[in-house]
């Protein structure tokens, strides 16, 4: 299938793009999961990665993050290209993946989470915490990007889903990552809760310039968060389109129109 995105969506300029990948592939075994993927994503796009189940979205999403190596391709962050080994190393260049249990530790504070593995401390006889501070730029940081919690002192298990996940990328941003990799943020979460979220990617993105790859199965989400769509089917790129150029019923029928095609495959393979 052809890529159907508009030129515009197509041929950007280079100093505007954050992360671009050219012919990533991997396999499996036998099994092909990446046929070579060409993606770009822009400083303060928040990119909707969308396919059906075994299309390659979470293993594209793992090279991304370093969990996985490609087996061929390229990647380039601010054009210049890296080899992402490790979780740590892509890191390093800004890339952070915000998983759906969200690594939150529950029966620590929010402060404590936003500074998990990377706390204050001063030397002396012994190494102490340096709380105060930390409670301090805890909430200077969450007041910058409008997140509201009861208090940097709550326990995580204490907030409700929409702010555990607020914390979630508060956690991310303040480690300065400028790529965020989000799994279904909006997960089992209500109109009120979800709302919260949005509200945050938007900000992030619009405000403090941080460019987002959401994979969710929900068009409705994708349509709230999303500036634009990339469709990920075989392995393949197959659609490129601004959110505000398509609408639900078109990505809808692209869909159901490769499920059947797929079946009909399918059934023409066990009939051989």
């Amino acid at each position: 299938m052809s890529d159907t995105g508009t030129p515009e969506t197509r041929n950007t300029e280079a100093g505007d793009i954050i992360l671009r990948t050219e012919g990533i592939t991997k396999r499996f075994g036998a099994l092909i999961v990446l046929r070579g993927i060409d993606i770009h994503l822009r400083r303060g796009e928040v990119l909707g990665l969308v396919g059906d189940n075994g299309s390659g979205k979470s293993t594209f999403v793992k090279i991304l993050c370093g969990f996985h190596r490609a087996d061929s391709g390229h990647i380039f962050v601010n054009e210049h290209e890296v080899t992402l080994r490790s979780v740590q190393e892509a890191r390093s260049h800004g890339i952070e993946t915000v998983y759906q249990d969200l690594a939150l530790v529950p029966a620590l504070t929010v402060y404590q989470n936003l500074f998990l593995n990377r706390e204050l401390t001063r030397f002396g006889r012994l190494k102490w915490l340096r709380n105060n501070e930390m409670r301090k730029l805890a909430r200077q940081y969450l007041s910058d990007i409008k997140v509201d919690v009861p208090s940097v002192d709550a326990l995580v298990e204490t907030l409700s889903g929409g702010q555990r996940q607020a914390v979630a990328l508060a956690r991310a941003t303040r480690q300065e990552a400028k790529v965020l990799l989000l799994d279904e943020p909006l997960a089992a979460m209500g109109a009120k809760e979800s709302a919260l979220v949005i509200e945050l990617v938007k900000d992030l993105s619009h405000n403090h310039g941080v460019s987002m790859i959401v994979i969710d199965h929900n068009y409705t989400h994708l349509f709230e968060l999303c500036d634009r769509l990339n469709v990920l089917q075989e392995g393949q790129i197959t659609y490129d389109q601004r959110v505000k150029d398509t609408s639900i019923e078109e990505l809808t029928e692209l869909m159901v129109a490769d499920y059947r095609r797929r079946v009909s495959v399918g059934r023409t393979e066990l009939a051989n």
